[in-house]
């Protein structure tokens, strides 16, 4: 007995230690990094500002594969069913928390099926109106709502940062406004631009080049304090109408059991970064929030963010089927 528990001993020994230095050498041949959007987009600035930086210090080479559609859905598939080896690893959003309330039927489970490592920075959602009309604070927004309900406010589409807060926004002051969603943020924002649509709630990242042009005028930001690319626009809890932070992040994530010493690696690795100050000044000028949120807070907040999202779904129906 005594004989056969020690070789049983042995044998699990002998079967960790590949896994162990395996995990030591981490990383030894390169890296997927999958996004879940095309190239040339707001997630896809976020992994390339990254890409290099991450090469030197790794030593291999990350090759990033975009794999569009569906919310980031079919991204998140590919990552939930590859290897917990840190070979493939999803730069995603948080339609991570956000699809799990609007899709009747998702191919992985968001809690059980992924590793967070790391938020690595946001895009505030911003209310914006056209150069041409009256409002000039969130007030005049509201007054002119409940003046003219079904007053109608662009989104870049169904289910997006912006739809939800709309929806927010909506039920926090009383007032009633039309969805106008559209096939993303440039359509959208050209039509708030040309006057056809008063207003939207739109990522910062997509509008920043407007906004600068003095094309947008940013009335208030949808998030907990400024933002440093428009230190002059308060947020919404500053003009009296408070809403839920409903602003995109970007981060790293894993397949379910990616290993500890990996996990850490990765997250320090990229909060290392994102105290360069080359760095941060590329992130803030796109428009970005640095978060640099590590495991665990991330880890604790996609349950929170799930629960909150389904909520805001439920009350105003969005759903994709």
């Amino acid at each position: 007995m005594i004989l056969r528990r020690s070789l049983l001993a042995a044998g699990i020994a002998s079967a960790a230690a590949p896994i162990a230095r395996a995990q030591g050498n981490w990383p030894n041949r390169p890296v997927r990094l999958i996004v879940g959007y095309p190239a040339g987009g707001p997630t896809d600035f976020a992994a390339r500002i990254l890409q290099e930086p991450l090469q030197q210090l790794w030593g291999q080479p990350i090759v990033i594969e975009n794999r569009p559609g569906a919310s980031q859905v079919i991204a998140a598939e590919l990552v939930a069913k590859s290897a917990p080896d840190g070979y493939t690893l999803f730069l995603c959003t948080s339609n991570l928390t956000t699809n799990p309330g609007v899709f009747s039927h998702l191919p992985y489970d968001t809690e059980r099926d992924f590793t967070p490592i790391i938020i690595v920075y946001s895009s505030p959602t911003v209310l914006f109106t056209g150069p041409n009309q009256p409002f000039r604070s969130v007030r005049d927004v509201v007054e002119a709502a409940k003046r003219q309900p079904g007053m109608a406010a662009a989104t870049s589409g169904v289910a997006t940062s912006g739809h939800f807060a709309t929806e927010i926004f909506m039920r926090k002051v009383g007032v009633e406004l039309t969805h106008v969603p559209y096939r993303g943020a440039a359509p959208a924002l050209q039509d708030v631009v040309g006057g056809r649509v008063p207003i939207t709630f739109s990522t910062l990242s997509g509008a920043i080049p407007l906004a600068r042009e003095g094309r947008l005028r940013a009335l208030a930001v949808a998030a907990s304090k400024r933002v440093p690319v428009l230190p002059d626009v308060p947020t919404m809890a500053e003009e009296g109408f408070p809403i839920r932070d409903t602003s995109p992040w970007y981060s790293f994530v894993g397949p379910a059991g990616l290993p500890t010493a990996i996990v850490e690696r990765i997250s320090k690795d990229v909060q290392g970064l994102l105290r360069r100050p080359e760095i941060i000044r590329r992130i803030e000028e796109q428009g970005g929030v640095i978060e640099s949120v590590g495991p665990a807070e991330f880890k604790a907040r996609i349950p929170q963010e799930i629960a909150a999202n389904a909520e805001v779904a439920r009350a105003a129906d969005i759903r994709i089927e």
